[in-house]
Parts: structure tokens; C-alpha cells; sequence
């Protein structure tokens, strides 16, 4: 996991004790546990944990063991009661960390989000942005606080880039998003006032092109990553918590659903899909129009709905001819 500083994105808002969390919560609260009343100032996900930070685990999620002693645990699984030192039990897990991150951080969905730009050639450059004397921005682009661009990159028309740290020699084409908002909300209390926030960041490594029209959202709480020398053809849009290894080339129409892990060399044809939370392994090739619905061995070569090894697909195709399927 790379590390990036969170609040050069998303300045704190307020820097809360875990008993102002409780308060916060009141409603939402079933049960808490406070024996180390610590400063929060940042949140962790399972898979990066950090100190003097909130962690939230569903219910449904694989069990996890953590020895770090600042660390408040918000949850609604009662079976982590009796094991943290720090934990606040609630009804609503969706509902506790919108209201969580709401009001501990600053960010773009919601009003008042600190950002001052200034007009270069064209374009919108945030005064908090990092961007090398080297790297060519096209014009009516807009680049958010936050942001960073290494050496000789190129930056086309009409783009725009938020939430993001971009490598070496990186192309962005025109008109296409990173950094933006990725799909994340209660499934029973939707609508726009009950979006998750998205308080991760885009990383993409050197030497890396996007096509035109593409989309890339931001991780929620570490980061979407896009491994260097990978390819990635126009209209490919890729979800957040997406991790694509090295040497990814991703053909035009291809949609990624969130948390998906595909290995280093893949090869994706054009309006491929993926369903969220699968892993691909390296080395495999994914033929046109296929949808993924599972996990990938290394070194396969896969095809059709739900996407299988491209032999048995084959052989599939012809015993439907010859039973009178066109």
C-alpha cells in the first residue's frame, strides 16, 4: 500500500476525542466501550491500519485481528465487544460513518469544500496542487487541491483530475475524470443526502495512458491504484478500490466494479465487465464482451457471460449451432 497524506485532500474539519464520537453517534449508539480516550485523526481501512484512527467493520466482513492501541472500533457486529478496548457499537454502520466523516473532514460532496484556484493558460490549477514545471496541461482543465503531477506528463483537454497523485510520463487524454466520487451508498436509504464519502485517492504510476472519456474513482478510504506502463483505451471506466497491476491493456467499453484486484500483464477486450470484489490473477486474457462474475487463475484465458476457460466457451458456441441457436 502506497502512502499518501490524507488531509492534503481532505483537511480536517474538526479533530475529534473518541467521546465526542460518541456524541456524535447518540442515536445510532447501541453499546460503546471508551478505555483510552485518544485524539482521532484519520480512519484506517482492514487492510491498512494506522494509529490514533477509526476503523468501521460490517458485520459481514471476515473477522480481524488487530493489536494497535489506538484504534476505535466502530461496528454493528457485537462479537468484537468483548475483544477492543475502544468501540462503539451501532445500528447503522452506513449511517455512522457518513456521519463520521462528514463532520472530521472536508471533501467534495459536500458544500464548502476549500479549494482556491488560479487561471494558467487556460485552465483551473489549485494553489494546493504539486505539478511539475515539465508537465503540459491542455486547456478548460481543472486540477483540485491535492493533486500531484510528476515529471513529463501530458494533461489533454477538458480534463479533470481531483483526489489524485499521477507518476512520471503519465497521459491523460480529453475529457476524461480522475479522482471522481465513487458509487458508494446504504442500498436501503438511497438517494443523493446518503452517499458514503469517498475519502480516498486516485494513484496512478509512471508511464501509464488513459484514453479519452474515461473515468477513474477515488478509493473510499485508501486508493484506487493503476500499475505503471498499463494501457487503457477510450470510455473505460474503472471503479473505486480497483487495483490493476503492471502492464494492464484494457480495451475501449470496459467497466471495473469496485475492490477488483487483477494481476500484472492482463489483457481485456473491449466492453468487458467485472463484478465487484473478485480477483484476477496475472498473465490472463479476457476475450471481448465477457463478464466476469468470479475469481481468475494466473495464466488463463477466459470468455463469455459468465466469462469461462475460452475452450469449453468455444465448444459451448458450437453445440448451441448445432442445436439450431444463431
Amino acid at each position: 500500500m502506497i502512502s499518501f497524506d490524507r488531509q492534503e485532500f481532505y483537511p480536517l474539519k474538526n479533530l475529534f476525542l473518541i467521546s465526542d464520537i460518541q456524541y456524535l453517534l447518540k442515536d445510532n449508539l447501541s453499546n460503546f466501550k471508551i478505555e483510552n480516550n485518544f485524539k482521532i485523526k484519520d480512519i484506517s481501512s482492514p487492510t491498512n491500519i494506522v494509529e490514533n484512527s477509526i476503523i468501521f467493520i460490517d458485520k459481514n466482513t471476515d473477522k480481524i485481528d488487530f493489536n494497535k492501541h489506538n484504534i476505535c472500533l466502530v461496528t454493528n457486529d457485537s462479537n468484537y465487544f468483548n475483544k477492543n478496548q475502544n468501540i462503539l457499537l451501532v445500528d447503522n454502520l452506513s449511517h455512522a460513518y457518513n456521519v463520521i466523516i462528514n463532520n472530521m473532514f472536508y471533501h467534495d460532496d459536500i458544500p464548502n469544500y476549500p479549494d482556491d484556484f488560479s487561471y494558467q493558460n487556460g485552465s483551473y490549477i489549485s494553489i494546493f496542487s504539486k505539478i511539475h514545471e515539465s508537465v503540459d496541461i491542455g486547456k478548460n482543465c481543472v486540477i483540485a487541491r491535492g493533486v500531484e503531477i510528476g515529471k513529463h506528463s501530458i494533461i489533454k483537454n477538458n480534463v479533470v483530475i481531483k483526489s489524485s497523485i499521477l507518476g512520471e510520463n503519465v497521459i491523460i487524454s480529453d475529457n476524461s475524470s480522475i479522482g471522481t466520487t465513487g458509487f458508494g451508498f446504504d442500498f436501503n436509504n438511497r438517494g443523493a443526502s446518503n452517499l458514503n464519502p469517498q475519502v480516498g485517492i486516485v494513484y496512478i504510476d509512471n508511464n501509464v495512458h488513459l484514453g479519452a472519456s474515461c473515468t477513474i474513482d477515488r478509493g473510499k478510504i485508501d486508493m484506487t491504484y493503476i500499475g505503471k506502463n498499463s494501457m487503457i483505451d477510450n470510455l473505460v471506466h474503472i471503479a473505486h478500490n480497483v487495483h490493476l497491476s503492471d502492464n494492464a491493456c484494457i480495451a475501449a467499453q470496459t467497466g471495473i466494479s469496485g475492490s477488483v484486484i487483477i494481476g500484472k500483464n492482463s489483457t481485456i477486450g473491449g466492453q468487458s465487465g467485472f463484478a465487484g470484489h473478485i480477483k484476477i490473477g496475472d498473465n490472463v486474457v479476457i476475450a471481448a464482451k465477457s463478464g466476469v462474475t468470479k475469481n481468475i487463475k494466473d495464466n488463463s484465458i477466459v470468455a463469455g457471460f459468465p466469462a469461462i476457460d475460452i475452450k469449453k466457451w468455444k465448444k459451448m458456441v458450437i453445440r448451441q449451432k448445432k442445436s439450431g441457436y444463431k
